[in-house]
């Protein structure tokens, strides 16, 4: 017997499939972040919301087990619009010309999450690039615990430049940096 890891695929999902999936898809969210069950079903509708906004785009990383395939990783965005809270939310972090840069036209990456049994296998660098190749947008955005994670190491990595940092989204203790990067990824960004 060999220590072989299986095949994993990342692959773009219909929306549809993705909305009929979004508990499974969350279960990952909580599991990666760290969320209890409460902060997590508190989430599902907001996530039904999300696949209804314009540029949705979501992407996923399924491996093989006995039982078929299993989603290990997702993640999806949309385009940023005024009104929505994320945006409004970043908005108010940015300094005027930041945001006048940044925000017009820009995806959102809403949510980039791996399994923690999966993680630190490239999945989260598939997932990502995935979900931005050739997307008609000028920058993508996101933001993240302000904290070394791997998370944050593999935005740095891929480009993501620092927007805003410490910044405290109402209902979560923890400060966010808010990253930002220009489309495709390698593009110099202009902070």
């Amino acid at each position: 017997m060999t220590d072989t890891v299986p095949a994993t695929r990342v692959v773009e999902l219909p929306t549809r499939w993705m909305r009929d999936h979004l508990h499974e898809a969350l279960a990952i969210y909580g599991a990666a972040m760290g969320y209890g069950d409460s902060v997590v079903a508190g989430r599902y509708g907001y996530a039904v919301q999300h696949t209804e906004r314009s540029g949705f785009r979501a992407v996923g990383a399924f491996t093989q087990t006995p039982q078929g395939e299993q989603l290990v990783g997702f993640g999806y965005g949309y385009l940023v619009a005024p009104g929505q809270w994320w945006h409004d939310q970043v908005r108010h972090a940015l300094d005027r010309r930041t945001a006048k840069r940044w925000l017009p036209g820009a995806f959102e990456v809403c949510e980039l999450h791996v399994h923690p049994e999966h993680q630190s296998k490239g999945l989260g660098r598939q997932l990502l690039h995935a979900l931005v190749a050739d997307l008609p947008h000028p920058a993508a955005l996101l933001s993240t615990p302000d904290s070394p994670t791997k998370a944050f190491g593999l935005y740095q990595a891929d480009g993501f430049v620092d927007l805003a940092r410490g910044y405290h989204f109402p209902g979560d203790a923890r400060p966010f940096a808010i990253l930002g990067a220009r489309l495709p990824l390698g593009t110099p960004a202009d902070v």
